[in-house]
């Protein structure tokens, strides 16, 4: 039953990133991987919301976990893509841009998990 949260999970990631990553990259425009750079910050801090609530609040079962956190967050961010984007701007020889998109993203996906967690944290205190 587990393969089947995942794969539901996975398959509503995927397309949520396929919509957000195209949507911000019409609005924006521009030839930068803000689409990519936006599914990774929104799934590093769903992910530490996620992780407060799922697993060290333990609410609800393993399903949870498995849909939300391994199946859902895990196609919605994409580093596979996230590397490959690094690598193409590297081979355009754009240094600067190449430099800023894999630091925005690091430090930034590490930022916005801690950022959920905290949130996470606050809201369960709030609320419970």
């Amino acid at each position: 039953m587990a393969l089947v949260w995942i794969a539901l999970g996975g398959a509503l990631g995927a397309v949520s990133r396929y919509l957000v990553a195209t949507a911000v990259f019409k609005w924006l425009d521009k030839p930068f991987p803000y689409g990519t750079l936006s599914v990774n910050l929104l799934g590093s801090f769903a992910i530490g919301v996620a992780y407060i609530w799922l697993v060290h609040h333990q609410w609800g079962g393993d399903h949870h976990k498995q849909l939300a956190m391994v199946g859902f967050l895990g196609a919605f961010t994409t580093f596979s893509t996230f590397s490959l984007e690094s690598i193409t701007l590297m081979q355009q020889e754009r240094w600067l841009a190449a430099c800023g998109y894999i630091g925005v993203s690091l430090a930034g996906c590490l930022l916005a998990t801690v950022s959920g967690i905290w949130a996470g944290t606050w809201l369960s205190k709030s609320i419970g």
